[in-house]
C-alpha cells in the first residue's frame, strides 16, 4: 500500500513510522506550504492519511480531486463549511472521518449511545473531555461525538459550561472542557440517577493509540467504494 502523509509535525512523524512498522510504503509527507511529496505521486499512492491543520483541507481537496485515492481524515478543528466540503467530496472518493481514531472511544461512542437510550429519561448527563495545554479548540471533536452519540436525536439542551445564576437543570447535556499539562485525552460521560451514578470514560495515555487506529482505518479503506466512513465500520457493539 502506498500512502502520503500531510503534516510535519509530531503526528505526522508518529503516522509514517507506524506506517512503516506495518509494512506500508510511506511515498512522503506533504503539506500546503510544501506540496511536493503529494503532487510527485498522485498516480501512485493509495491512501492519503490527513491529520494536519484546517488550512490544509482545501488544498488536498483539490489536488486529488481528479485521481482514484481514499482519503483517511482525522484533522480536528474544521468549521461546519469544511465539514460539509468533506461530506461532499465523499461522493466522488472514498474518504474515512472521525474525530477520534481510537478504538475504545469508538466503543465508548457505541456503549453511550446504548445506556443514554435506558436512562435519558430520568438521569441527569454530563461530558467532561480534559485535554493538554496546546491544544487549540474547545470542547474536543471527540466530545462532540459522545454528545451525537447520547442525544441522536437532538432532543437535549447543550450546554457548555455554567456560569452564573442559571437556575434549575432543565433538559439538558452539560459539556465541559479542561485544560492542563500534557495529557493526551481524557473523555468521560456522568450519568446522575436517584442516589446513584453511572460514569463512562477512556483515558488515553499518548497519542500513538490514534496512530495505530489510523493504519487501521488506512487498511480498511483499500478498495473501498465512494461514500463516507467512520469508526463505527470499524467496530461495532451489535
Amino acid at each position: 500500500m502506498n500512502v502520503v502523509i500531510i503534516g510535519k509535525g509530531k503526528m505526522g512523524t508518529l503516522l509514517e513510522q507506524t506506517a512503516i512498522a506495518n509494512g506500508m510504503n510511506v511515498l512522503g509527507k506533504a503539506d500546503l506550504f510544501d506540496p511536493s511529496a503529494l503532487e510527485n505521486s498522485l498516480d501512485q499512492v493509495d491512501v492519503i492519511l490527513n491529520f494536519s491543520h484546517p488550512d490544509n483541507l482545501e488544498w488536498l481537496l483539490q489536488t486529488i480531486s481528479h485521481h482514484s485515492i481514499a482519503l483517511v481524515e482525522g484533522t480536528t478543528g474544521y468549521s461546519q463549511t469544511q465539514k460539509d466540503m468533506l461530506f461532499e467530496f465523499s461522493n466522488t472518493h472514498p474518504v474515512f472521518f472521525s474525530a477520534n481514531y481510537s478504538l475504545g472511544i469508538a466503543i465508548l461512542c457505541q456503549l453511550a449511545k446504548k445506556v443514554s437510550a435506558q436512562l435519558k429519561e430520568k438521569w441527569d448527563i454530563e461530558v467532561v473531555e480534559t485535554h493538554h495545554n496546546q491544544k487549540v479548540d474547545a470542547p474536543s471533536g471527540t466530545a462532540l461525538a459522545l454528545v451525537e452519540a447520547l442525544d441522536p436525536e437532538h432532543e437535549f439542551e447543550h450546554v457548555y459550561g455554567r456560569q452564573g445564576s442559571v437556575g434549575k437543570r432543565q433538559k439538558e447535556i452539560g459539556i465541559h472542557a479542561l485544560r492542563g499539562g500534557t495529557i493526551p485525552g481524557k473523555h468521560e460521560i456522568h450519568f446522575f440517577g436517584q442516589d446513584e451514578e453511572l460514569t463512562l470514560s477512556h483515558n488515553a495515555q499518548s497519542r500513538q493509540i490514534f496512530v495505530n487506529g489510523a493504519i487501521h482505518a488506512a487498511k480498511f479503506m483499500v478498495g473501498k467504494p465512494n461514500g463516507l466512513y467512520d469508526m463505527n465500520d470499524l467496530v461495532s457493539l451489535n
